[in-house]
């Protein structure tokens, strides 16, 4: 028990550790920002450089916020809800708050999944999961880009898979893909190589798998599967 507590302790330093220098880069360009307010009359700079400290702080208390739920995941003191989720009600639950990006990318997606698929987990964290793969996905694609979500049962497992038109992987990526703060070479600016890494722990920590590879026709594709 006294191993357990110092491994939990452990994990938790390396977590706040985690935070602090993830949090450095987003608060330094704040301070350079505020410098420059100081200095500018202008209006409409003054206008854009607040709305970049607007834009800044979201990413911030979005990265505070997958930060904390990683320390909470890797401590084991999360208790997943273990249901029967509608696929279907997962996967528009995933979709909604994404819905204003993708129109105002010009984007389309497609949703094509059998009728009364279901899995077995906690809906509210599976729709966060998926959530994260389709920001990658989006974020991938881009302007005019295309997402198609599939599924499939069989007798041994549930699928979903998730498909965009963007430029895929590079073969150096791949094996790291959902390793803790790697960033690929398509990756974003604005990325901090978390995302995948949370979808991850809550998948396998629900006894589901995901990978992720090249689709055959190009763009990136997400496989996820559920024991039956």
């Amino acid at each position: 028990q006294n191993e357990a507590l110092k491994r939990e302790k452990g994990r938790l330093a390396e977590s706040l550790a985690d935070i602090a220098h993830q949090l450095r880069t987003p608060l330094t360009s704040v301070n350079l920002i505020l410098s420059l307010l100081e200095n500018t009359t202008e209006e409409n700079e003054r206008q854009a450089l607040l709305r970049e400290i607007e834009s800044l702080f979201v990413q911030m208390d979005w990265l505070l916020t997958a930060l904390l739920k990683i320390a909470r995941l890797d401590a084991g003191i999360v208790v997943f809800q273990n249901n029967q989720v509608a696929v279907n009600t997962l996967v528009n639950a995933a979709l909604r708050p994404l819905l204003i990006p993708l129109e105002l990318h010009n984007m389309t997606w497609q949703v094509t999944l059998p009728q009364g698929m279901t899995i077995s987990g906690d809906a509210g964290w599976l729709a966060e999961a998926l959530q994260n793969i389709l920001k990658n996905c989006l974020e991938s694609a881009g302007d005019h880009g295309k997402i198609d979500i599939t599924g499939k049962e069989t007798p041994l497992f549930a699928e979903i898979a998730i498909h965009d038109s963007g430029k895929g992987f590079s073969q150096a990526d791949l094996p790291h893909l959902f390793d803790r703060f790697y960033r690929g070479k398509n990756t974003s600016s604005s990325g901090y190589g978390i995302g995948l890494a949370l979808c991850k722990m809550i998948i396998t920590q629900q006894g589901g798998s995901i990978i992720a590879k090249n689709h055959p026709e190009g763009g990136a594709l997400f496989v996820i599967r559920f024991p039956k």
